[in-house]
């Protein structure tokens, strides 16, 4: 993705529409240095926790829902809504501002986030974006990562002398601990946009990336309450985990829709032999019907 393409993403992300970009056309490695401090007594404090379209990630839904001692329905009704992304079609869960008080996001005050320890992770890294985690269309283990700096008229943050290069600031603001929470997540977006955008997902399977991807509890009864366990072989020390976790359960849903929506391998969760015997069987018969049916439309076409 090129510089112009990310400016005009991050602008529309931030529902910026004004001619200049918010983003410093500057690539950044993970040892480039910046300028930057946020604090309560600075003028602009929290004028940026307002018209974001903040997309919400698996960790940071768990994060949250737990802190404010609600349930994943409950949080997921009252602070977000359902969005398509438009490259993958894949299902998320975008965080409702509120429109009623100037775009505000629904947790700060004027004396900041009341959920600061366990906010979103796009917070986190603001004012640094990343471009890009992973290629995936690219070649088996190439990665190509870099970041860029998000600078609004408002933000006087940079005019503080504290420095930080890319890493120090992700540690600082464990903006690295969500990523290796949420890779599994990003690698599976990666994975469906590496399809290309002609290939749509079928509306079966994203209610069920929806399911797994915002809701452990929803995820837990599916796995231990339906016929999930007769179609899945699944070693006892991971149920153990997952039943205890939701973390570990997030993990394993990560997995689970690799299998279920992509067909890839797992050494974590795999297809009882008869199950898959049979999905085979539906496969190439459905494929067989498709033939035939192409046979007899080319055969109707002759003169």
């Amino acid at each position: 993705m090129g510089l112009d393409e990310l400016k005009k993403r991050v602008d529309k992300a931030l529902k910026k529409d004004r001619p200049d970009s918010v983003v410093v056309p500057v690539r950044l490695e993970r040892d480039s240095t910046f300028h930057f401090r946020c604090y309560p007594g600075i003028s602009c404090f929290t004028n940026c926790c307002r018209n974001m379209n903040i997309i919400l990630t698996p960790y940071d839904i768990i994060r949250m829902k737990n802190r404010l001692g609600l349930t994943s329905d409950v949080f997921l009704n009252l602070y977000t809504e359902l969005e398509i992304l438009g490259i993958t079609g894949i299902p998320v869960a975008r965080l409702k501002m509120l429109e009623e008080k100037d775009g505000k996001c629904p947790f700060v005050t004027p004396d900041g986030c009341q959920i600061y320890t366990d906010r979103p992770v796009c917070c986190r890294y603001y004012p640094i974006g990343i471009a890009s985690l992973r290629q995936q269309e690219k070649h088996a283990g190439e990665e190509e990562e870099f970041f860029f700096v998000v600078k609004e008229e408002h933000c006087k943050g940079f005019e503080e002398p504290t420095e930080w290069t890319v890493d120090s600031w992700r540690a600082d603001q464990e903006a690295d601990l969500y990523d290796r929470m949420n890779a599994g997540w990003l690698e599976l977006i990666l994975r469906k946009r590496s399809f290309g955008e002609e290939t749509e997902m079928p509306p079966k399977a994203q209610q069920l990336f929806y399911m797994v991807t915002t809701n452990m509890e929803r995820f837990k009864r599916y796995v231990f309450e339906s016929r999930f366990l007769d179609t899945y072989i699944v070693k006892e020390s991971v149920l153990k985990k997952i039943l205890e976790d939701e973390v570990e359960l997030m993990q394993f849903g990560f997995e689970y829709l690799k299998v279920a929506i992509f067909g890839a391998e797992s050494d974590i969760i795999k297809l009882r032999d008869d199950i898959l015997k049979k999905t085979v069987k539906q496969i190439i018969k459905r494929r067989e019907k498709r033939r035939r049916r192409l046979e007899r439309l080319a055969k109707g076409r002759k003169p």
